[in-house]
């Protein structure tokens, strides 16, 4: 009795296994992917950044001139957060790279943008501006304060792909 037991419950096994495989089939059937879609739309930000240029105590930065592959991805102005800027990037090496900024105090600004990077206490200069280095398990960032505004670039590109955001930014008029 204990063998035919046995073969039963192996069975079943291979039954229970075969109705998911079937399962798994219709699902990838029916449920739409598209290999060549490009999985990242650049994202227009001129609306949001004239309104931060408005609304800002400070003059608000943008990139300009960056070379070609560079999506905007994320945009917000946050006036109730210390009048916050993020304007974020996919770099054409798919790195994300992002330009914050923000009235609040640095010391607690640079770590909750940056994800608790650290001030290595090396500064780096970028277009004629010293920027300081930080380093983070997450993000690493070049962080600068001027204007009445902390600015941050971070993200997880290299620090050489974070120098070339932060000499970009330019104060745009309104």
């Amino acid at each position: 009795m204990a063998a035919k037991r046995g073969r039963q419950t192996v069975r079943g096994m291979f039954q229970s296994l075969g109705v998911i495989m079937v399962a798994a089939g219709v699902m990838y059937l029916f449920i739409p992917h598209d290999e060549d879609a490009e999985p990242v739309k650049a994202k227009d930000y001129r609306v949001e950044l004239v309104t931060a240029q408005r609304a800002a105590p400070y003059p608000v930065l943008a990139p300009q001139g960056l070379g070609d592959g560079w999506k905007a991805t994320v945009v917000s102005y946050k006036r109730e957060q210390g009048d916050a800027w993020q304007l974020g990037f996919l770099s054409p090496d798919t790195q994300y790279v992002s330009v914050n900024q923000s009235t609040t105090e640095p010391k607690k600004f640079v770590p909750k943008v940056t994800h608790e990077a650290k001030n290595t206490g090396k500064t780096q200069t970028v277009a004629g501006q010293e920027w300081q280095r930080w380093e983070g398990p997450k993000y690493d960032a070049l962080v600068r304060t001027d204007g009445g505004a902390t600015t941050v670039v971070t993200g997880t590109a290299s620090f050489d792909t974070l120098a070339e955001m932060a000499g970009a930014l330019r104060a745009q008029k309104v």
